[in-house]
């Protein structure tokens, strides 16, 4: 059984755990409150960390009998990603999407090998979707999921377009619990 772990209180993480859970994966994943863990319950993780009370390297190793996980999804970044990195099964993979605590440290190579020869990557979302075709499959892919009920998307706000720094700024104070929008008049 693959085993994952991300930050599940966000709206990617809140759609990265229903993604795993539908491809047979055991989720484990960190938020910063007991209101988010439940959040995280609700999209279907099967295990919560508080990583603001307990350090999530060590508790994601007690879960998994010290094996760690098989892919981690980091989205906090300069806090997390060490640790992330630390939490993962040897040969496994660590994929840093985001920044909410800004840019992480630069990774040491030997830090990598050290972790258990581990895979660690950046995407950027222009390179998976680069042609017209594949942006069309992949949003045919989830709006089939949202159309049918298997994934969820939880709105948190909508602000006007005039605010966007004010929406920015929810989501850089990880005030967030999902999704914002911005509306255009």
């Amino acid at each position: 059984m693959r085993s994952v772990k991300a930050a599940g209180a966000g709206g990617v993480g809140q759609l990265l755990i229903q993604l795993a859970k539908r491809a047979g994966a055991v989720v484990i994943a960190t938020v910063g409150s007991e209101e988010k863990a439940e959040l995280a319950r609700r999209c279907g993780a099967d295990h919560t960390i508080l990583y603001r009370r307990v350090d999530f390297c060590q508790e994601v190793g007690r879960i998994t009998g010290g094996a760690g996980v098989d892919v981690v999804y980091d989205s906090v970044g300069r806090d997390t990603l060490a640790r992330s990195i630390r939490s993962l099964k040897r040969r496994s993979l660590c994929i840093s999407f985001g920044a909410s605590s800004g840019q992480p440290e630069p990774v040491a190579l030997l830090d990598l090998a050290e972790a258990g020869s581990i895979f660690l990557t950046r995407p950027h979302l222009a390179d998976y979707t680069s042609t017209a075709e594949e942006i069309r499959m992949r949003a045919a892919d989830l709006f089939a999921a949202y159309r049918s009920g298997a994934l969820k998307v939880t709105i948190h706000a909508q602000y006007p377009l005039s605010e966007a720094v004010r929406a920015h700024a929810a989501i850089e104070g990880r005030q967030t619990r999902g999704k914002l929008l911005l509306s255009i008049p």
